[in-house]
């Protein structure tokens, strides 16, 4: 088949978590023999700040760690996506990109034969939900969304007709466990941006202070920290080393010898079941993991068995001890949420999943559900 992709970006992780998902479903439909186009736009935010910040070596060592992996840069001021589409079976259309863009990928898809499916990575359609309702899906085949509740939100506020749940998973190729790599360098590492105080209560409770009582030896990586948590990070002896590349992270979770996981409110208050995709990788790596609370009801793991759960900052400290000094426990929890990870949750599942919802809607295409409502 031929499967383009419309996304954010697909070179630069900046701030951009949704190119990890990106990158490991793009690579297996390669793998697979499909013909696969990825289009960004030319001044996507995080490519812009990824190269003002870091300069384009990272750009370099993207191509390197995927190597066939390309983007086609576009200028979206007069990018015309009609030659884009043509020949296509199947076109997504990631929910970061403008909305003129989903319009006019919805206006050729009723001049076309091809599926046409929007894809949500996000929590905008309960923190920003005029901009997500201005998004013109009435062209559309459907929407993938990474969780139950995000897809039910979709058919009840009637923005789109049909919908289906499309976790993100771990890209195994890369994300698997390295034991010829010593965990010496440290007793707990996080991987996680800062952000809009979207969770800076959060981190300080289950990242900050149990460090700081515990005196771990600790370390985050990320971007747009603001000083007074860089100073916070300080004060409890957390060493901040900033960006890091996505496909360095397997390397850094072998080092370590256990990390943590701090939802972002969204996903805790009005998204439960939505764990995004840090989980998966971390899990993927055969590291350690103790989550802060989110509601698992999808039943996508085995709290308790895949990772421990923290209900408050005082439990965090309690399992993160009892963690570092129990290496039976250690094992038993990075074996069974590595096993979870590779039975159900890697990038060859989801293109399984997704090849499965482009067959159900090309099997129940009829003359009458291809007969959109005119322009």
């Amino acid at each position: 088949m031929k499967i383009v992709m419309f996304y954010h970006t697909l070179v630069s992780d900046w701030n951009h978590g949704n190119a990890h998902f990106l990158r490991g479903v793009a690579t297996e439909l390669l793998q697979r023999g499909h013909d696969v186009e990825v289009f960004e736009p030319k001044d996507s935010w995080s490519r812009l700040n990824l190269v003002e910040n870091m300069g384009t070596d990272p750009i370099d060592r993207f191509h390197e760690a995927y190597p066939g992996l390309e983007s086609n840069l576009y200028d979206p001021g007069r990018f015309d996506p009609e030659a884009a589409v043509s020949g296509a079976d199947l076109v997504i259309v990631h929910e970061w990109n403008h909305h003129s863009l989903v319009a006019k990928l919805g206006k050729l898809r009723r001049r076309h034969d091809f599926t046409l499916l929007f894809h949500d990575t996000h929590h905008r359609m309960v923190t920003e939900p005029a901009a997500m309702a201005a998004y013109d899906l009435s062209g559309y085949d459907g929407v993938l969304a990474f969780g139950e509740v995000l897809r039910r939100l979709y058919i009840a506020r009637g923005l789109a007709r049909r919908a289906w749940t499309w976790h993100e998973a771990a890209d195994t190729r890369l994300f698997h466990p390295r034991p010829d790599i010593p965990r010496d360098d440290g007793d707990l590492v996080w991987i996680g941006n800062w952000g809009d105080n979207e969770r800076a209560a959060e981190l300080h409770e289950f990242l900050i202070e149990p460090v700081r009582r515990l005196g771990l030896r600790a370390c985050v990586y990320g971007v747009r920290y603001p000083e007074q948590a860089l100073k916070a990070l300080r004060h409890a002896g957390i060493e901040y080393k900033g960006w890091l590349p996505n496909f360095q992270a397997p390397l850094v979770f072998a080092r370590y010898q256990a990390t943590i996981h701090v939802p972002r409110r969204a996903y805790v208050d009005a998204l439960p079941g939505i764990p995004t995709i840090r989980p998966f990788e971390a899990l993927a790596c055969g590291i350690p993991l103790v989550s802060a609370p989110w509601e698992d009801r999808e039943q996508l793991f085995s709290p308790g068995k895949d990772f421990l759960v923290a209900v408050n900052g005082t439990e965090m400290l309690e399992h993160l001890d009892r963690l570092l000094s129990d290496q039976q426990l250690a094992a038993r929890l990075a074996d069974h949420g590595l096993e979870t990870i590779r039975r159900r949750h890697t990038c060859v599942h989801r293109v399984n999943e997704l090849l499965g919802i482009h067959r159900e809607i090309s099997s129940g295409r009829t003359s009458e559900s291809l007969s959109y409502p005119a322009a």
